[in-house]
This record gives structure tokens, sequence and C-alpha cells, in this order.
């Protein structure tokens, strides 16, 4: 019998010992520390997948949308900005025009009336050797043609388009030859808009579907900079530029030789307007167009001026076109201004032509200047 109780003391202390085991193993799983022990802190496994949907299959890596590309927007044509110009010039210079009717329509034209038909126009700009050109000619039609309302409105408007010069060429000069981009240097002093205008000229480009790159050169105005990069992002168009305060010219060059590199249309290079003296300006304009002359020839130079300042535009207009060859002219802000005659003004002091005005602060509110229709929205 004591063999039989041996068996059974081994089998209790076999059946002890295995629960015991149980137990322990039991408490790591739950997170619980064994007794006398470190605390053992359970981590879930982190799943290398994520979970598969109900009736799918696994996941997988878990892919992030891409937030979708920014819509590109379309500028306008170039008819329907002919349009808005007659529309948006008539209202600032119908007054003009009204004044000068009325005069012209009086029953006799004595030298006090020719008087104030003169200080009519300089007060809206024109200029003196403009207006006594303009009022001699209206001086000698008038006396053979007659001067009821309509025939006085008929002659002065042939007489305002022939001031205006209508056999100008007003074409932007925007592509070059043998392959190479046309390159358009935009200048003029801080405050006329020239930036913008920049940004509104790429536009009118895209529209005609040219491909454009885009030089922020005036490096001293960090919003500039800005200002043009967030106008070439509207319509597509790369922007290049460089740190803050950096040498206008290497930007312009850089843009110049991508421009060249990657076969566009056109390269537009906004410069620094800064006019404290005549002789830093010629020195930064002339080294910008020196450089981008290494990679191709600058095919227009576009001088942007504010056409509320008047005479003070005209003083501005002086300094540039001695430092640089001014090609064309981007009279800004006419919506604005009473004074029209400033058109008149700086072609005749300058002897090239307004390519281009701005009759407002919409992206697409610059229009090719027209001399028929500015002479039709004077005169209403």
């Amino acid at each position: 019998m004591e063999w039989l109780y041996a068996v059974i003391g081994i089998a209790v202390v076999g059946v002890l010992l295995i629960a015991g085991l149980v137990t322990r193993v039991g408490r790591r799983r739950s997170g619980q520390a064994p007794e006398g022990g470190t605390d053992v802190i359970s981590r879930p496994e982190r799943p290398d997948t994520a979970p598969p949907e109900e009736g799918g299959e696994p996941a997988g890596d878990v892919l992030v949308e891409e937030p979708p590309a920014p819509t590109l927007e379309r500028p306008e044509g170039r008819q329907s900005r002919l349009v808005r110009l007659r529309e948006r010039l008539s209202r600032s210079q119908g007054l003009l025009g009204k004044g000068l009717l009325a005069l012209l329509s009086r029953d006799r034209l004595d030298e006090d009336t020719w008087e104030d038909i003169e200080d009519t126009l300089l007060t809206a700009d024109i200029g003196v050797q403009p207006t006594q050109e303009l009022v001699g000619n209206l001086r000698t039609r008038l006396r053979v043609e007659g001067t009821t309302g309509e025939e006085a409105r008929t002659v002065l408007r042939e007489e305002l388009i022939s001031l205006l010069g209508p056999d100008m060429d007003r074409r932007l000069q925007v592509s070059g030859a043998d392959g190479q981009p046309g390159v358009v240097l935009v200048v003029g002093v801080n405050g006329t808009g020239k930036t913008t205008t920049v940004g509104k000229i790429a536009r009118i480009l895209v529209a005609e579907d040219k491909s454009v790159v885009l030089g922020a050169a005036d490096t001293f105005r960090a919003a500039a900079v800005d200002q043009l990069a967030t106008w070439g992002e509207r319509v597509g168009v790369e922007t290049v530029r460089g740190p803050e305060g950096s040498d206008p010219a290497s930007v312009a060059f850089d843009a110049v030789k991508k421009g060249a590199e990657e076969g566009v249309d056109t390269v537009l290079v906004d410069t620094a307007g800064r006019l404290q003296n005549k002789a830093g300006l010629m020195d930064e304009l002339g080294k910008v167009k020196r450089v981008i002359e290494k990679t191709a020839p600058v095919t227009e130079v576009l001088l942007v001026i504010d056409a509320t300042t008047g005479q003070n535009g005209l003083i501005q207009a002086r300094v540039f076109s001695e430092v640089v060859d001014v090609t064309g002219i981007v009279l800004t802000k006419l919506d604005g201004s009473a004074k029209g005659g400033i058109v008149v003004a700086v072609q005749k002091e300058l002897g090239v032509p307004v390519k281009l005005v701005g009759i407002g602060e919409g992206a697409d509110d610059l229009a090719p200047f027209s001399p028929e229709a500015f002479a039709d929205a004077i005169l209403g």
C-alpha cells in the first residue's frame, strides 16, 4: 500500500505545479503583475496593415489622397477687353467730351470760346503743343464744314483720333527670333501698378495660348515677389525668384535662361522701381538689360505710368526714356482719372505708343489701347 500512497502524493504535487504555472501565464496575458514581481505593461501590437473593410480584402498600405490641383483661371479675350475699355473710359472721360461738344456747338465760335476750349483741353493734361495743334485743326475745319451738333462731333472725333496717332504700331513684341523667347522688360516707379501689370500681361498671353515664364527681379520688395508668384499661380505660369535683396540682374538672367531652355514663347521681367536718382537707376536697369541679352535680346521695354499723376508721370517718363530704350507705354488707373489727355501728352513726349491701358482693379482690366475706342469713349 505504501507504493500506492507514494504515487498519489506525486500526482497531487504534479497537479499543484501545473495549476500554478497556468495561473502565472494567465496573469501575464491579462497585464496583472505576479506577486512580488515587476509590473508588466501589455502593449498591443501595431498592425502592419489597416483592418479590412467588411466583405473586402486587406487594405495594405494606407494611401493619403492628395488634394486636387487648383483650377486655373481662363482670362478673357481681346474683344471683351475692348468692350470693357469703351464702357470704363466713357465714365471717366465723358465729361471732357460733353464740355468740348457744348463749346463747339455754340452759334458763334468767338475768341473767348476758343480760349475756353483750350482751357478744357489743358485741364485734361493733353499738353500745350498738342492742344494748340488740335485747336488749330478744329478752327480750320469747322469754318469750312459747319458747327451743328453732329458736324462738330464728327470733326472732333476725327481730330482726336488723328492726335492719338492711329498709325502707331501698338502690337506687343512678345516673340523672339530663331527659336528664342520674346523678352519683355517692365519698368516704372513703385506705386504705378507695375507688378500687377506684369501679372495681367501674363493673363493676356495665356489667353492667346502662349507659354510664359515670369522673372521677379524686384528683389528689394518681398511683397512684390510674392504678389507676382500669386499672379503666376492663377494662370499656371512659373515664376523665377531669388532671395530677398539678391542681385536683380541675376534673377532676370535665370528667368530668361529658363525660358530659353524650356522653349517658352515669352519671358516677362518685373524690375525694381526705385527712383532715388537717375545715375543709380541707369546702372541697375542697364545692368539688367545687358545681362539678359547674354541669353536673348530684349524685344519690348514697357514703361508703366499712373494716369492720375498727370505731369509727374511725364517727368518719370523722361527719366526712364533716357535710361532704357522704352518701346511702349502702359497707362494704369485711366478709369479713375478725368485727365485722359495724358495719353496724347506722353506719346508726344516720348514718341512711342501707348499699347495698354489699365481700366480697373480686376484681373482682366488691362486692355489694348485703341485710338478709335478712346475717342468714342470721350464723346460718349
